[in-house]
């Protein structure tokens, strides 16, 4: 998979920046390509990153007098703006973004926001269709999805600890995906998982 998927952070605080980028480590499809801490160099960013998502604190918004941020949404009409939300903050002002990023939201949350923005928005060109995984490479698949073990795994399909690691290197070499958390995506974008098994 490739990583042309682009996203500039901006984000007053370092350590809610830092966090939120280090969600994307092992994302692959994904590059955090900047992160600021004010609008001061927003557009100069923009214009050299050409980014597909602008992940910011919406208060540097909602403080915009000079209304920066709307002809940068006018001048960029690719890019995607999400709303990092750390306090309260007016649904007026959020009313601009089409996702928002809760202080609470766990890092698969977060990242399955974010992918399932890059495919609505059609920037997400590596579609999961074509890969063909085998229907146990899927069962396992969806085990892990679900947060299980390979111990877990083994003991409900009925197979070796051993079978369900040989699975696992073969859905990894298939999809190029390595961690758990990506899986767990790929899952949710093939509609394998419903949310609601994940997020409990």
């Amino acid at each position: 998979m490739k990583s042309d998927n682009k996203i500039i952070i901006v984000e007053p605080s370092p350590m809610l920046s830092a966090g939120l980028a280090q969600y994307f480590d092992d994302c692959k499809q994904i590059a955090i390509v900047s992160q600021l801490d004010s609008l001061d160099r927003l557009e100069e960013k923009l214009a050299s990153y050409n980014p597909d998502i602008l992940v910011i604190n919406p208060l540097l918004v909602a403080f915009d007098a000079n209304e920066t941020f709307q002809r940068l949404l006018r001048d960029f009409p690719n890019m995607v703006p999400v709303a990092l939300v750390s306090s309260f903050i007016d649904k007026n002002i959020l009313k601009q973004f089409k996702e928002v990023i809760e202080m609470t939201d766990s890092k698969q949350k977060v990242v399955t926001k974010i992918f399932n923005l890059l495919s609505d928005s059609k920037s997400y060109q590596d579609k999961p269709e074509s890969v063909e995984l085998s229907n146990r490479e899927i069962d396992v698949l969806v085990a892990l999805a679900k947060g299980l073990t390979n111990k877990e795994i083994s003991d409900q399909l009925f197979i070796s600890v051993h079978t369900v690691i040989t699975h696992r290197k073969n859905i990894i070499r298939k999809t190029g995906i390595k961690s758990v958390s990506g899986l767990t995506v790929y899952a949710l974008l093939n509609n394998l998982v419903d949310e609601s098994e994940i997020y409990k």
